[in-house]
């Protein structure tokens, strides 16, 4: 499945699109800044994998800070057969650059 960028996310967000979002950075990281998705630390992803079986071929989106762990995370994933996970490209740092940039 193709990465998103953070201009669709927003679109998605604002739009109130259907999809699983999920925050893979560290707790304290999603404390300081979170944009609602659910926070499942990379570390604790494979353990939380039978959480999101029912969702395996609905679309995932993925999101760290910039971009690298959820990457990983979009390959862990789909080697446990999720079909359908976007990783979003630049992470929140992206996202919070754009919104600064109107």
């Amino acid at each position: 499945m193709e990465d998103i960028t953070v201009s669709e996310l927003r679109e998605k967000l604002q739009k109130g699109d259907e999809f699983i979002f999920i925050d893979v950075r560290e707790e304290w990281e999603y404390e300081e800044d979170n944009l609602g998705a659910k926070n499942i630390p990379l570390g604790q992803l494979p353990y939380e994998l039978d959480e999101l079986e029912e969702f395996k071929d609905q679309e995932i989106v993925v999101q760290c800070r910039s971009g690298a762990r959820s990457g990983n995370a979009k390959k862990f994933m789909e080697t446990r057969g999720f079909t359908s996970v976007r990783n979003l490209l630049g992470g929140i740092m992206a996202y919070r650059e754009m919104e600064e940039e109107g």
